[in-house]
């Protein structure tokens, strides 16, 4: 189904801009966009010239008139996209359950209030699923004519080289659920299938430009004692495969049941595992080069997190890789919309 109205968007917590980039992919003119972090604003302002951002406090913006001299009819967008801080929700999560983030999960009633979107869509991590304030948003679409339907989609059933685990949900106003598809991966088009090998991307990245004229093509400069390890490392080696010589005291403590991925390297097939907010960092997770004796370059957990070779990014070095961490992938968000969204 192709949209009635004028497929236009607005993306709450844009972050980097991944979400927006997956609804450009799909034919979506992103008007707005809403982001409290400078340095994701200015990486979001740097690739998307096109959309109003609002740098700031979503809690603060008014939606009909989210920037001066910009008003916003209702009924006039078609996609509103909330992805919110997933940290509260996340089972790595230590803190207390009413987190003061979690709040903002409610922010996307308030601006589906007032837009009236043909379509809500959100993604989280899929521990949100089972919070209260979850519950209460589908219950408030559903009272306002939408109908709901969520899935646990892993990136790599969506085409992407990558395991990301998330939760997505659409509501589409006037539509029953009972209409809507019940099995996403299922109903994608074999066209939306890309290369699932990480590793595949990472050998074809470094052949897209020369490495000097990409400043993100670099990775941490590990000490002589990471390097050491780092050179130990077999092909599709994790800490277990290095000599006890060279394993952490803190990892030969904790054995085989804890902090599995760290010093792993991204697999030769197959994808690689979640990217995170240290998503350049050996020691923390599996993002060692397939073969290479480094880390990844931020270059190349970008393009794992299926972001364009050419997307600009601003910040520190810690900022960007906080950021393609923290991003949705492009795919998972063109794919959940080219599923759900058409008939095919």
């Amino acid at each position: 189904m192709q949209p009635r109205k004028s497929p236009t968007a607005v993306d709450l917590f844009a972050g980097a801009g991944g979400a927006t980039v997956g609804m450009k992919q799909r034919g979506f003119a992103v008007v707005v966009a809403v982001e409290q972090d400078p340095d994701a604003v200015a990486t979001y302002r740097a690739n998307h010239g096109d959309t109003v951002v609002v740098d700031g406090d979503i809690r603060r913006v008014e939606p009909l008139n989210p920037a001066p001299g910009l008003s916003i009819e209702p009924g006039s967008v078609y996609i509103l996209n909330s992805c919110p801080p997933c940290q509260g929700f996340s089972s790595l999560h230590r803190g207390k359950d009413d987190d003061d983030r979690n709040g903002l999960v409610e922010e996307t009633w308030r601006w589906a209030s007032a837009l009236k979107p043909e379509v809500v869509l959100l993604e989280n991590v899929p521990g949100l699923r089972r919070h209260w304030r979850y519950h209460a948003l589908v219950a408030r679409l559903r009272r306002a004519g939408y109908g709901v339907r969520d899935w646990i989609l892993d990136a790599q059933d969506l085409g992407a080289p990558q395991r990301r685990v998330r939760l997505f949900m659409v509501a589409r106003r006037g539509i029953s659920r009972r209409s809507m598809v019940e099995d996403l991966p299922g109903a994608l088009p074999v066209s939306w299938i890309f290369e699932r090998d990480a590793a595949a991307v990472l050998f074809a990245a470094n052949r897209i430009a020369p490495a000097m004229s990409d400043p993100l093509r670099q990775s941490r400069k590990p000490s002589q004692a990471v390097l050491k390890r780092l050179r130990a490392l077999p092909a599709d080696g994790t800490r277990f495969d290095l000599p006890i010589s060279l394993q952490l005291e803190c990892h030969k403590r904790l054995g085989h049941r804890h902090a599995t991925g760290s010093y792993a390297r991204v697999p030769t097939t197959g994808p690689s595992s979640t990217l995170t907010t240290r998503c350049t960092t050996p020691a923390c997770g599996a993002f060692v080069h397939p073969t290479e004796p480094r880390g990844l370059t931020l270059r190349e957990a970008a393009l794992l997190q299926t972001f364009p070779p050419d997307y600009a990014f601003s910040g520190n070095y810690q900022s960007i890789e906080r950021q393609i961490g923290n991003a949705v992938p492009p795919r998972m968000t063109a794919a959940v919309i080219a599923a759900a969204l058409e008939d095919h």
